[in-house]
C-alpha cells in the first residue's frame, strides 16, 4: 500500500485508537498527548525522520525523544504500526502491565527505538541536547559522510517547566546546536487545568533570547507542520517549533481539557471518539491499508542505510569508528590507565586526589579521544580539563572539553544524552555537594545502566573554609543509596587511577569519583593487581599475631587509620587497616568474601561523613568516627579536631573496643 491510498488522517487516527484502547484496557495512562500529537507525529515519521526497524542501532539514524514521556503510547503506537519486531499489538495490549515492555513511561533498553527512559518532565529535552553534541563532535572527528543526522523531541508543557530545560536551552543555544528540533505540544493543559493556572511564560520568546530559532505550526494540519519542519531543517540554530494541539482530540467531551490528560476516557468517551473520528474499528484492530501505510514509512529508511554501510566500509575512519562505538575501553587506553597506576606506585605523590585525578586525565586523554570531559563553571577545581585537551565552542567541535557553565543539572542530563548516543564517553565534574542538583540525572542513568563518570571534588568537610553550604555530609550516603550507581573515594593517586579504570570499564552503569580538596599522602607501593576492584582489602596487616582490631577507611581518611595503627602498636594493640574506596563493589561480593577482608576482630570506620550506609559492615558494638550534623567554615586543619575526626580519636576507639585503656 502506498500513502497516497490512506489519508494522514487515518494513519494518525491510527494512533489515537490504540492509545486510546491501551489505556482504557490498563485503567491507567495519559491518552490525551498521543491523541493530541498524532497528526504532528505521523507528518514527522512519515517524511523527516530517517530511521530502520530492522537496524534500530544504526548510528547515523535520526533520534526520537519523547520528553513527555507520559504520553508513551505514542510512540510504543509507531514503534509498533512502523514495525519494530518486539512492539507486537500483544504488547500494547498489556501496557503498564508486569513483564511487558510497554511501561507506563518509555523505559530504555526494553525496546528498540527507545532511545532514553523518560517520565521525569525536561531530562528527555536535556538528553537530547547530550545526543545533538554528541552527533557534532563525532561528525567533527569522522567527518558529514558518517555522522550527519538530527535528533528531533517532543516536549510538553511540563518539560518546559522543569528548570533543567532552561540549563539545556541554554547550553543549546549557546553552541548552536542546529540539528536539534523541539516540538513543543502547546496542547495549553497540565494535570491540575489550564496551564495558565501556573504559567504565563512566552515560550518562544524565551527559546529566541537562549539562542534557538522559532516556528508555529497547526498541530492538525499536516502541510503546516510540514512547512514548520522544512524551515527547522534549513536553520543554523537549533529551533523550537510551537505545535499548536488539542489534548484528547477526538473525545466528544474530554478534548481540550484535563479530563484527557492522565485517566482513562472511559468507554461511553471512547465510542463517541470514534465515531468522530470515523474509526468503526474495534479496539487495537488496524485495517490493513492503514497498517501498511505505516510500515512503507518503515521501510523509507533502508536505503539511506544501506548507503551509509557502503560509506563506512569504504572509510579511512571505519576502524576508529568501529572503536569509538565499542563499550570496552580501547587496550591502549587500559594500557594508559594501568602505566599511570604503577607510576604512582613508584613515584608515591603525595597530592590532593582531585589533582591526582588531573594525572589520570593527562596520561589518558591523547589515547582516548572518544572521551568528553567538561565541568559545572569549576574546571580549575575540579582537574577535568586535561593538558592535551582542547575546548569545543560553537564553531569547532574538534576539541574534548566543554564550558557547562553552572548547570549541573544540564550537565548530567546532557551526559546521559551522550551516552545514549554512543560514540562518546562522557565525564563532568563539580563539587560533591552539588550532586543534589545533579541527582535526578545520575538516577535515571543509574535506571538506564549506561557509563557516564561523574567526577565529585571538594569531598568532605576537609574543603575548609568555604563552610557547611559547601561541605558535604550526608552527599556519599544518598549516592550510594542509588541502585546500580558505584560510588569510589580513593585514597591516593594509585586508588584514583584504579578508580578511573574501573569506571571507565564500566558499560552497565554511572559512577561517582568522589575526591579531596587538601593532600593526601601515599599509601600504595604496588599498582600490580586493581586491588580497588573488590571495594575494599587489607592495605596493612596485624603485626606480632592476629588482630585485635580492624580499622576501615576512605579517602583522606584512610591515612588518619594508617596513624591510628602505629599509635595503636605503641600501645600494644595489633591493628589491622583495610582500605574500602568503594563500598558499592565490596557490599556486592558474596558474604564469605566480604568476611574474609573485614576479619573477626572488633571494626573501627573512620569516614568524613555520617554513617548511613555502613549498615552492611558495621556490626552492634563497633565504631563510627565520622560526621554527625553539618560542618563549619574554618581551615580544614582546624575542623578535623573539632568535630572528633583525628587518629587519635579512632586509636582511642579501637582500644576501647579491645578493652584497654
Amino acid at each position: 500500500m502506498t500513502t497516497t491510498m490512506v489519508g494522514l488522517k487515518d494513519l494518525a487516527n491510527a494512533i489515537r485508537a490504540l492509545s486510546m484502547d491501551a489505556v482504557e484496557a490498563a485503567q491507567s495512562g495519559h491518552p490525551g498527548m498521543p491523541m493530541g500529537m498524532a497528526d504532528a507525529a505521523t507528518v514527522l515519521f512519515g517524511e523527516f525522520l530517517t530511521f530502520d526497524p530492522d537496524a534500530p542501532d544504526w548510528p547515523d539514524r535520526d533520534r526520537f525523544v519523547l520528553s513527555a514521556g507520559h504520553g508513551s503510547m505514542l510512540l510504543y503506537s509507531i514503534l509498533h504500526l512502523t514495525g519494530y519486531p518486539e512492539m507486537t499489538l500483544e504488547q500494547l495490549k498489556n501496557f503498564r502491565q508486569l513483564g511487558s515492555i510497554t511501561a507506563g513511561h518509555p523505559e530504555y533498553g526494553h525496546a528498540p527505538g527507545i532511545e532514553t527512559t523518560t517520565g521525569p518532565l525536561g531530562q528527555g529535552l536535556a538528553n537530547a541536547v547530550g545526543m545533538a553534541i554528541a552527533e557534532r563532535k563525532l561528525a567533527a572527528r569522522f567527518g558529514g559522510d558518517l555522522v550527519d543526522h538530527r535528533t528531533y523531541v517532543v516536549a510538553g508543557d511540563g518539560c518546559l517547566m522543569e528548570g533543567v530545560s532552561q540549563e539545556a536551552i541554554a547550553l543549546a543555544g549557546h553552541l548552536r546546536l542546529n540539528k536539534l528540533i523541539v516540538l513543543w505540544d502547546d496542547n495549553g493543559i497540565s494535570i491540575d487545568g489550564p496551564v495558565s493556572l501556573s504559567d504565563s511564560t512566552d515560550q518562544r520568546a524565551r527559546f529566541e533570547a537562549s539562542g534557538w530559532a522559532t516556528f508555529a505550526a497547526d498541530g492538525h494540519d499536516a502541510a503546516s507542520v510540514r512547512a514548520a519542519l522544512k524551515k527547522a531543517q534549513a536553520s543554523d540554530k537549533p529551533v523550537m517549533i510551537a505545535v499548536k494541539s488539542t489534548i484528547g482530540y477526538g473525545a466528544p467531551t474530554k478534548a481540550g481539557t484535563a479530563g484527557a490528560h492522565g485517566a482513562p476516557l472511559g468507554g461511553g468517551e471512547i465510542a463517541e471518539a470514534r465515531k468522530a473520528l470515523d474509526w468503526p474499528h474495534p479496539p487495537f484492530e488496524i485495517p490493513d491499508d492503514v497498517r501498511g501505510a505505516w510500515r512503507e514509512f518503515g521501510r523509507r529508511g533502508r536505503g539511506v542505510r544501506a548507503a551509509w554501510e557502503q560509506r563506512l566500509a569504504a572509510s579511512a575512519h571505519k576502524d576508529a569508528f568501529a572503536q569509538a562505538h565499542v563499550a570496552a575501553p580501547s587496550a591502549a587506553l587500559r594500557q594508559a590507565l594501568a602505566d599511570v597506576a604503577a607510576a604512582a606506585a613508584a613515584d608515591k605523590p603525595a597530592l590532593a586526589t582531585r589533582a591526582a585525578s588531573g594525572k589520570v586525565l593527562d596520561a589518558v586523554a591523547p589515547v582516548a579521544p572518544e572521551l568528553l570531559g567538561g565541568s559545572a563553571d569549576l574546571t580549575g577545581s575540579n582537574n577535568t580539563q586535561a593538558k592535551s585537551t582542547e575546548v569545543i565552542t560553537a564553531d569547532d567541535f574538534s576539541g574534548g572539553y566543554l564550558h557547562y557553565g553552572v548547570r549541573e543539572h544540564g550537565m548530567a542530563s546532557a551526559m546521559n544524552g551522550m551516552a545514549l548516543h554512543g560514540g562518546i564517553i562522557p565525564f563532568g565534574g563539580t563539587f560533591l555537594v552539588f550532586s543534589d542538583y545533579s541527582r535526578p540525572a545520575i538516577r535515571l542513568a543509574a535506571l538506564m545502566g549506561i557509563r557516564v563518570v561523574h567526577v565529585m571534588t571538594h569531598d568532605s568537610i576537609g574543603l575548609g573554609e568555604d563552610g557547611p553550604t559547601h561541605q558535604p555530609v550526608e552527599h556519599l550516603a544518598s549516592l550510594r543509596a542509588i541502585p546500580n550507581l558505584t560510588v569510589f573515594r580513593p585514597a591516593d593517586m594509585v586508588e584514583t587511577a584504579e578508580s578511573w579504570a574501573l569506571a571507565l570499564a564500566r558499560t552497565d552503569g554511572p559512577s561517582v569519583i568522589a575526591l579531596s580538596r587538601q593532600k593526601t599522602p601515599p599509601l600504595r607501593g604496588d599498582a600490580k593487581q586493581n586491588l580497588s576492584a573488590g571495594g575494599a582489602y587489607e592495605l596493612l596487616a596485624a603485626e606480632g599475631g592476629d588482630a585485635q582490631v580492624t580499622l576501615i577507611g576512605t579517602g583522606t581518611e584512610l591515612a588518619l587509620a594508617v596513624e591510628a595503627r602505629a599509635t595503636l602498636k605503641d600501645h600494644g594493640v595489633r591493628a589491622r587497616v583495610v582500605s574500602a574506596p568503594c563500598l558499592d563493589l565490596f557490599l556486592a561480593r558474596p558474604q564469605a568474601e566480604q568476611d574474609a577482608v573485614l576479619g573477626a576482630a572488633p571494626r573501627v570506620v573512620v569516614e568524613a561523613a555520617v554513617a548511613q550506609g555502613w549498615h552492611g559492615v558495621l556490626r552492634p558494638g563497633d565504631a563510627f568516627i565520622g560526621m554527625t550534623g553539618f560542618g563549619a567554615s574554618a581551615p580544614a586543619a582546624d575542623l578535623y579536631p573539632h568535630f572528633g575526626i583525628t587518629a587519635a580519636q579512632v586509636a582511642e576507639q579501637a582500644r576501647a573496643l579491645v578493652g584497654e585503656t
